[in-house]
């Protein structure tokens, strides 16, 4: 439907444009020339939207619908929801690739002008250059996410990321440390000995090291052999375990138990640290006083982030110990793997020593198997089948 309202010393037009009822002021006020024109403007508008050819800005380029129909103007709504939903962590990532790839190339384009070939286009040509294939999924995931949004509002409208495919390559396989490499870490001496003790703790407990550098001795029970995995520590930032299943208490097996008894006794003036911790709803936050268990050597602070763990310890201390290079978090896929190596602990335990919903991960991600420490299976094959 669309016409020409005269009203006072003013006139619009409206008319129906993407499901959505749009008015626009003609300049020249309510004259019976200016009426005329705006009914001819109406019927090239009605003729241009059922050629396909209409152009909103090339009509109206001061309107300001064309601010509310950008990329951008989408783009700033979906931030402000993830900024409310996600962890402030998560956050950063979304608007750092939002304002560094996706803002700059589609930010001031009229969304309904974007289709499936520019963005084949974008990816081919502009983001293949520099970034990775997992990069790219996820920011054609976030585009996706924005034109879901956009389709909201516009219910007819078209999602040009459907169909479009980033394929990544095969995960990396878990490369745990073998027994050998774990003396070899362990028995290499450093001035870091606390550092060191968390090394030994992590390969033998199979925590997260954001979990491990938020663990208190109020979530510790020495004289029992357990902890509980409460919360994390990212990018600087406490928050509870990323789902509940994730909140677990785990009993320990004898090298992580020395490794805390080994820290209780030269930690035993603990200085008590006030820390905000965000909970699940990624809204409220708690204050707790804690001890926290691992600290660093040189300073007594805790740990301020996994990746401070990684550059200024774990990277020397492998080097010095002669020891391959992998990240720390290969300790979780090194407790893994020596328990299934045993052949004793079943999947669905680890699993729940491990903070996973069910065994499928342990499956995928840490069945590795340790030839040097495994049982010689073709060994024990041939005697018990007389070969």
């Amino acid at each position: 439907m669309s016409g020409v309202e005269a009203r006072g010393k003013s006139v619009r037009i409206y008319f129906q444009y993407n499901g959505e009822k749009c008015r626009e002021a003609i300049p020249g006020g309510n004259t019976p020339a200016n009426v005329a024109q705006a009914k001819r403007m109406v019927e090239i508008i009605e003729y241009e939207i059922q050629a396909g050819t209409f152009d909103y800005a090339r009509h109206f380029p001061n309107s300001v619908k064309l601010v509310e129909n950008t990329f951008g103007h989408y783009l700033d709504l979906w931030l402000k929801i993830k900024a409310n939903s996600v962890a402030a962590s998560s956050y950063r990532g979304y608007a750092n690739k939002a304002e560094v790839h996706v803002r700059p190339r589609w930010g001031k384009v009229q969304i309904h002008n974007i289709d499936h070939l520019d963005l084949q286009e974008w990816i081919q040509v502009t983001l293949s250059k520099t970034l990775k294939n997992k990069t790219i999924r996820d920011i054609i995931s976030n585009v996706r996410q924005v034109f879901r949004l956009y389709r909201t509002r516009m219910k007819v409208a078209h999602d040009p990321t459907e169909g479009l495919m980033v394929r990544l390559p095969d995960p990396e396989a878990p490369d745990p440390f073998t027994r050998a490499e774990i003396k070899q870490i362990l028995e290499t001496h450093t001035n870091r000995t606390q550092e060191l003790l968390m090394v030994q703790f992590m390969i033998w407990a199979g925590p997260r090291v954001s979990e491990t550098i938020a663990l208190a001795w109020e979530d510790v029970d020495l004289e029992q052999g357990t902890v509980t995995f409460r919360r994390s520590k990212v990018r600087g930032a406490y928050r509870v375990t990323k789902t509940r299943r994730s909140t677990r208490k785990v009993r320990l097996l004898a090298p992580a138990w020395d490794a805390l008894q080994k820290i209780d006794a030269l930690n035993r003036k603990r200085k008590a640290e006030t820390v905000d911790i965000v909970e699940r709803d990624n809204k409220t936050v708690r204050q707790h006083k804690l001890h926290f268990v691992f600290l660093n050597t040189k300073s007594g602070l805790p740990h301020v982030s996994d990746f401070v763990v990684r550059d200024r310890f774990f990277k020397a201390h492998l080097l010095a110990a002669g020891v391959r290079y992998r990240g720390p978090g290969q300790c979780r896929h090194t407790y893994a793997s020596q328990l299934l190596t045993t052949g004793i602990a079943s999947i669905d335990w680890i699993a729940e020593q491990m903070g996973h919903t069910n065994g499928n991960m342990i499956r995928q991600h840490y069945g590795t198997w340790i030839n040097e420490d495994g049982p010689d299976v073709v060994g024990m094959l041939q005697l018990a089948l007389k070969l």
